[in-house]
């Protein structure tokens, strides 16, 4: 972390975890590709019930961002006790994470979807969908949890495995359970969570045999609260800065659904197809911030900035190549989850329209990314709300006035250009203290 190459760290903590990514975003558009297959309102049960996965994968990641930096800088600083309860104490909070969810699962699924609409169909496969879901959902946050522990000691690669075994495995059983045993939406939800499960199963394998740089042991173990608070400290924000997308998804439901239910299928088969674009270069931050804070524990700025730098050029070419597939391709995307022509009537403009705030949302994950290494989530958290909910929401409902579904669409890079400038003013301020004081001391 702190000797190598900029360039050759930064593609080899990547570019496993991209690949990885990858495939997950396979696996999701898979997902959907095999429920359009039963109907319409299956799809539009899925992606209905985006907000609420997405929430969990929220507070599984945003606690795993606290892990893996408090985890890194430790290293950095070479207090391997530290590190140890670090991985202790994560595991501990995913673990916890999974019990507040299986029991809201249970309880509030049905209510979750009455709230959105009144079709028969879309609220019992949502319902039986989201509560497999939730409360099997002890998978995905073990999975998540041990992964960052991979990812931050630089053993990305077997972060990669346990990832790719749990996309392969969910899409090996999508279409087993879904066709071969007429299980339906609940199908997916059944390959999904033991895809999960196996993903975690052979992380926590790993880190029992192949990660030496920190022991993962629970003999005697009680929660640490110092710990657990530095962990939330940069965590909290993340988990709120990622389940902002919930809100934000839950709200353009409620917008889109205004107009027609397919409008809120096009929405959602733009999530699962964006992800595609937006996963690489998740996965290339991931890569990113555990250089960034083991060499800001190690008091090296010069490899910080140029880690960043070159992270910015790499978001924003794979940015490009999304945008010129969005906009040469929709319809042949679309036609994937067997899209009607009144779907792609609607659908063809709206991803060509979104698709126009890849183009500069590569530089803002970046940056965004950048303050939480630094321990600066809280700016993190500030353009997020900022560019989803406190700019996007109120744009796309006052443009949804008009009665013209297709310029709603404009609500996302209007409010991709407002978070760039604040990325830019928080970029200066970031620099200025946390930054250049550790090049006046060299």
């Amino acid at each position: 972390m702190g000797v190598l190459p900029i360039n050759r760290l930064l593609v080899s903590m990547s570019v496993p975890i991209m690949l990885s990514m990858l495939v997950q975003a396979l696996y999701n558009i898979v997902d959907s590709i095999f429920v359009s297959w039963v109907s319409e309102n299956a799809l539009n049960a899925v992606s209905l019930a985006f907000p609420v996965q997405n929430l969990m994968i929220a507070v599984a990641t945003g606690t795993g961002v606290g892990i893996n930096a408090l985890l890194s800088k430790s290293l950095g600083e070479k207090k391997f006790d530290r590190a140890n309860l670090t991985a202790t104490n994560g595991v501990f909070l995913g673990v916890c994470s999974y019990v507040v969810f299986a029991v809201l699962g249970a309880l509030f699924s049905r209510t979750f979807f009455l709230i959105q609409t009144d079709v028969a169909e879309i609220v019992e496969g949502g319902t039986a969908y989201i509560q497999v879901c939730t409360i099997c959902s002890v998978g995905i946050f073990i999975a998540i949890s041990v992964e960052r522990l991979l990812q931050a000691t630089g053993k990305t690669i077997y972060s990669m495995y346990t990832q790719m075994l749990g996309a392969i495995i969910n899409i090996i059983f999508d279409p087993i359970f879904i066709f071969v045993f007429h299980m339906g939406v609940v199908g997916a939800a059944w390959a999904t969570v033991l895809g999960q499960v196996a993903g975690a199963c052979l992380g926590v394998y790993l880190n029992a045999t192949r990660n030496t740089e920190i022991s993962l042991s629970f003999k005697g173990f009680r929660p640490n609260g110092a710990i657990i608070r530095r962990i939330y400290s940069v965590g909290v924000p993340s988990i709120i800065m990622a389940s902002i997308g919930s809100v934000m998804t839950f709200g353009m439901n409620k917008i889109l659904i205004g107009f027609t239910t397919t409008a809120t299928a096009v929405f959602g088969v733009y999530f699962k197809l964006q992800s595609f674009v937006f996963m690489p270069v998740f996965g290339m931050n991931n890569g990113m911030v555990p250089i960034v804070a083991y060499n800001f524990g190690a008091k090296k700025p010069d490899r910080m900035m140029k880690t960043v730098k070159l992270a910015m050029c790499y978001a924003t070419g794979i940015m490009f190549i999304g945008v010129a597939i969005f906009q040469l391709l929709p319809g042949v995307l679309l036609g994937l989850f067997q899209a009607s022509d009144n779907m792609l009537a609607i659908g063809v403009p709206a991803l060509r329209t979104i698709s126009f705030h890849f183009l500069i949302a590569g530089f803002d994950i970046v940056c965004m990314s950048f303050f939480q290494s630094l321990g600066h989530g809280v700016l993190s958290l500030v353009v997020s709300l900022v560019r989803q909910l406190a700019v996007l929401l109120p744009v796309a409902w006052l443009l949804s006035l008009s009665g013209k579904l297709e310029i709603v669409w404009w609500a996302f890079p209007i409010a991709e250009v407002v978070a760039m400038l604040l990325c830019m003013i928080f970029l200066i301020y970031a620099y200025r203290k946390e930054v250049k004081p550790l090049l006046s001391d060299g």
